[in-house]
């Protein structure tokens, strides 16, 4: 597993006298969980927009699938493989689980999203949306409202969506947020399964979940990755123990 999917090299950002990315070095290979975690104001959300597109650092690239993509803009990122799940969801609401992820397709077929009702009858389209929802565990759910679905299962959405990308690598904001126990435990036997797809960074403040996932985890703290390792390196490490996980262990 040392085929690297997506990686930043000495990415910094700062905002007036804070600094929010201090020369983050990490990768993301194939078949791999990486999990991202630290305290609240550690910067995590930063340097995901980093990585997404969001935010451009001021010093520093990002690679993905070895190409420099540092100057690409969120929309050039994704079509060129880097599916994104957020805190808070980005679905249409009001639209039926289906139209969801046709859209979705939609996009990665390069066509103009004004054209996305006719799509609709597109039969290569919905066939791409309806293997993507299979996978995810949603066929049974095509014509339901969006807003009808658990939390947990908009978070299956949200993936179906991101496979319609046909992405080589996944990058996922907190995918628990909001989750209870079960749904939790759900989600992350789903998760584990996904790597096979692609390989996935991972933001989570669900510790059981990250101790579950991980193949490796990265703390940030102030900014700056502190440390980097396996679950039983980054539970051992006394500078970890200090500054983030203290019971969680």
């Amino acid at each position: 597993m040392t085929d690297v999917i997506l990686e930043t090299r000495g990415v910094s950002k700062s905002f007036g006298a804070l600094q929010a990315s201090k020369d983050v070095t990490l990768d993301l290979r194939a078949g791999e969980i990486h999990a991202l975690i630290g305290p609240n104001g550690a910067g995590k959300s930063t340097l995901i927009k980093q990585i997404a597109g969001g935010v451009r650092p001021d010093a520093g690239q990002v690679f993905l699938a070895g190409q420099d993509v540092t100057g690409l803009t969120t929309a050039a990122r994704a079509k060129l493989g880097l599916g994104r799940t957020f805190q808070i969801s980005a679905l249409a609401m009001e639209d039926t689980v289906l139209q969801n992820v046709v859209l979705g397709a939609l996009g990665a077929a390069g066509r103009p999203f004004r054209f996305w009702r006719p799509a609709l009858e597109d039969r290569a389209l919905r066939e791409v949306a309806q293997d993507a929802l299979e996978r995810v565990g949603l066929s049974e759910h095509t014509r339901a409202t969006t807003s009808e679905l658990s939390h947990g299962q908009r978070r299956q959405l949200e993936v179906a969506v991101a496979l319609t990308l046909k992405p080589k690598a996944f990058v996922m904001d907190e995918p628990m947020a909001g989750l209870g126990t079960g749904g939790s435990q759900r989600l992350t036997g789903f998760l584990d399964g996904l790597r096979t797809e692609a390989p996935i960074l991972l933001v989570e403040h669900d510790m059981d979940a990250v101790f579950a996932l991980a193949d490796r985890i990265s703390v940030l703290v102030y900014g700056e990755v502190i440390a980097t390792g396996t679950v039983d390196e980054i539970r051992a490490n006394p500078q970890v123990q200090a500054a983030y996980l203290g019971d969680a262990t």
